[in-house]
């Protein structure tokens, strides 16, 4: 059997290490308050994170080889990179409820402590309901299909021994290929004109607190005659961690093809590239129109990760060359769009 993440508890304990250290500086000492963040700031904690990123992946090549350090690289860089169209929602979000810049970074913050929460319980639940659908070894014309997963390691392997199909997984898999398509002829527009205080997460807010339709400076609650008020921040917060929650179920499935027998690795990468999407968001915000055939990236990525799910009992596509493959599409997709840039917005 393959190396897990879960047997290097040295590895995890140091991974917490950072995440908390990181969190406590950010939010306690350089961000204790509030102020807009400008391009340099965004750069530096943006080439903070990454750099942290790289060198725990480093850690994971040390520790546990090539093919576990190319899962975590995938799974990083493909979180990183459907993180541009949710920044891109948050964009609009900010911009329907015109919260000052200078209160964005706090309401960001607290939200990605929510998505360190829900990230956990998606992943960890996932994989275990996965382990629980492999169907069990059959024959099928001749063929054996009888290894429960991609990292099971069999002696005198037999090409006609297949791994067993996993229902969890071809769903995942179809769901991931029909996204991938609709978000090919997806229209632009259609996010700029949602009314964002329909937004479950609005809904939530003023189902359960009494709301003040107004801004008190950074803060979340207010106390007026004695009652506890939810502010509009609050609200806003609730419409990005709700937001947060339905891109996760986009992106969470996509992992899932990468490494689907080790949460760890899945949870880590994946904190790692949410971790950097505050300081992305302030970079991204003022130059989106460059980045304007992304998503035609990102859908042949979810397209390319759909087969891949679903033909993974026939055909084991290694992790390098998923990393590979999904690089070599960012990148070409990057360079499409610089190449050819949409023209600038009056207004982001």
């Amino acid at each position: 059997m393959m190396d897990n993440l879960m047997n290097h508890p040295g590895v995890i304990a140091g991974f917490a290490v950072i995440v908390v250290a990181m969190l406590v500086l950010d939010l306690g000492i350089f961000n204790k308050k509030s102020h807009e963040i400008k391009n340099k700031e965004a750069i530096g904690w943006s080439v903070l994170w990454i750099s942290l990123s790289m060198i725990f992946s480093g850690v994971i090549y040390h520790f546990m080889g090539v093919e576990k350090f190319a899962q975590f690289q995938s799974a990083y860089w493909i979180e990183k990179a459907l993180s541009v169209d949710n920044l891109f929602v948050f964009i609009l979000v900010f911009q329907f409820y015109k919260v000052k810049k200078e209160y964005q970074h706090k309401v960001l913050f607290w939200g990605i402590i929510g998505a360190l929460i829900m990230r956990a319980i998606f992943i960890f639940a996932g994989v275990g309901l996965i382990k629980l659908t492999y169907l069990p070894p059959f024959e099928l014309f001749g063929a054996k299909f009888m290894l429960s997963h991609a990292s099971d390691v069999v002696p005198n392997y037999d090409l006609k021994e297949f791994y067993r199909p996993n229902v969890v997984l071809s769903i995942f898999g179809f769901f991931l290929i029909y996204a991938g398509i609709t978000s090919w002829f997806a229209n632009d527009n259609e996010d700029a004109e949602k009314d964002f205080s329909s937004n479950l997460g609005a809904k939530f807010v003023n189902r359960f607190y009494k709301v003040k339709k107004q801004y008190f400076g950074d803060k979340f609650f207010v106390v007026e005659d004695g009652i506890r008020y939810a502010t509009l921040l609050f609200v806003v917060l609730a419409v990005i961690e709700f937001t947060d929650l339905i891109f996760a179920v986009d992106s969470i499935p996509a992992i899932f093809a990468i490494a689907p027998d080790d949460p760890m690795i899945l949870y880590t990468s994946n904190i790692f590239a949410i971790l950097g999407l505050r300081s992305l968001y302030f970079l991204l915000a003022n130059f989106m129109y460059m980045f304007s055939k992304l998503k035609y990236g990102l859908a042949i990525i979810l397209t390319f990760i759909g087969f891949k799910m679903v033909f993974a009992p026939f055909l084991h596509v290694p992790s390098v060359v998923s990393l590979g493959i999904v690089g070599g599409i960012l990148i070409l997709s990057v360079a499409v769009s610089l190449l050819f840039p949409e023209k600038k917005p009056n207004s982001i």
